[in-house]
């Protein structure tokens, strides 16, 4: 589904400012917006007049936009009366509170008092319950555009939730605690509509299916995917039957996001890893995908995606050393996470004779690393920073011999030691974007009250 970004911006200043000022700040701030990934709807300059006069206007010019925020620009100092007469006709939305700053001219400072405006304003938003964030611009410095793009990313976050569905194949895989949910306090704090379906939609699918999709499929993968030695066709066939019956329920529910039932489901009852399911439902109908019934962690994935635009992976502990983790998958990675070619591999995993494995190597860099999380009634957010680089050789214990090398990453988080981490973990598998994304996490999980712990 895809999604505007929209953006309301309304500039504020007192009457007896001279209006040629406060609309050269205003371009100014407009012009400042123009480099972010959002479309700006301006609301224009509003002045304290008696009637409310440019207040009313502003409302109008953004009324029935489906903005995922408003910016209240201060460019001079205004009594807050009149800031509030707007903006409580956008409380619903969260708000950014950016003060613009003076200027030098002939070797001294010339100020319309920005932040006598804002320092106004700030308890004021806070007293009255707004979901705000109040950002400041400082002379002779750059404006805060990333806390600003930050913010946004998060209000767009926040605002693409509260209408994301994500599917679950089964539920409680090897009955896991950790990946279960709790279906009201999800909708209605975080926004998500879950729906379960049952394995049983999936194979009466296949018997339905377009032989010439499934022809198309078993072409793709044989043209597109690097295999890394011979693999059964009926393997491949049956991979592209199980992901078109799958993307029927997709197609017809709107999902975002999917996760299957894999161990105690799709291995046990039909005999079919579904690493190659997963990695052709990305490709066709471009969701997030997660394995095991890990509903939050599927969810943790429409979070980050939202918020950075990017298929966002997952992957899972393996192993801790001094100063970094080692983490990888037993089965997939996304191409969006994919460096090089996507390399495919059959091998046999204890009484599995038919999986076909994703072996390709995973892209290297700057992540951010998030696992939501539900405790004791209230959700918290695992997240940190750091370095992925690529791994040294090592191999998980039970394939054939030689044992492939899965893909994976060893990262070295600089928000937090590795001890600091171990303590704070939420789960096994880990949700990774590439980029600092922290900012806007913290101001997400603000928007969400959910608690952030940053270790």
């Amino acid at each position: 589904m895809e999604r505007k970004k929209l953006v309301g911006f309304i500039g504020f200043g007192e009457v007896n400012t001279p209006i040629e000022r406060l609309h050269l700040k205003h371009d100014e701030a407009l012009e400042t917006l123009a480099a972010l990934d959002a479309e700006i709807i301006d609301g224009g300059l509003v002045i304290d007049d008696p009637a409310y006069e440019t207040g009313d206007a502003a409302i109008a010019k953004l009324h029935g936009k489906d903005i995922c925020c408003l910016i209240v620009c201060v460019e001079g100092w205004i009594p807050t009366h009149a800031v509030i007469h707007v903006t409580d006709a956008f409380r619903h939305l969260p708000i950014l509170l950016w003060g613009m700053c003076g200027w030098h001219d002939r070797g001294h400072i010339v100020t319309t008092a920005d932040q006598a405006g804002t320092t106004a304003i700030r308890p004021a938003f806070e007293t009255l319950g707004y979901r705000f964030k109040f950002v400041y611009s400082v002379m002779d410095k750059p404006a805060p555009v990333e806390k600003i793009r930050a913010f946004i990313d998060a209000a767009f976050a926040a605002q693409s939730l509260r209408t994301a569905k994500m599917g679950t194949m089964g539920y409680r895989d090897m009955l896991l605690y950790g990946t279960q949910f709790e279906g009201q306090s999800m909708r209605g704090q975080i926004g998500v509509e879950v729906e379960p379906f049952e394995m049983l939609e999936m194979v009466q699918n296949v018997e339905k299916l377009d032989e010439a999709k499934v022809r198309e499929g078993v072409a793709f993968v044989k043209n597109t995917w690097k295999f890394q030695k011979p693999c059964d066709e009926k393997v491949i066939e049956n991979g592209v039957k199980y992901a078109l019956a799958v993307g029927k329920k997709i197609a017809e529910r709107g999902w975002e996001a999917v996760s299957l039932i894999d161990v105690d489901g799709m291995k046990k009852l039909c005999g079919f890893p579904p690493a190659m399911v997963f990695m052709l439902l990305e490709h066709y109908y471009g969701v997030q995908t997660v394995p095991e019934n890990d509903v939050m962690g599927g969810v943790t994935q429409l979070m980050m995606h939202f918020l950075t635009g990017q298929t966002v992976p997952y992957l899972e502990y393996y192993e801790f050393f001094e100063k970094s983790m080692l983490i990888g998958v037993p089965d997939f990675i996304p191409a969006a996470a994919t460096d090089g070619d996507v390399k495919v591999l059959p091998a046999a995993f204890g009484l599995l004779n038919t999986s076909l494995l994703n072996v390709s190597k995973v892209k290297t860099g700057y992540v951010t690393c998030c696992r939501l999380a539900y405790k004791g009634g209230k959700y918290v957010m695992h997240v940190y920073t750091g370095e992925a680089k690529t791994p040294p050789s090592w191999e998980e214990f039970g394939w054939d011999d030689p044992a492939p090398q899965l893909c994976s990453l060893e990262v070295f988080p600089d928000s937090c030691t590795v001890e600091e981490f171990a303590q704070q973990v939420c789960g096994q598998h880990v949700i990774v974007a590439y980029g600092n994304y922290l900012e806007a996490v913290r101001d997400l999980c603000k928007l969400l009250d959910i608690e952030l712990i940053l270790k």
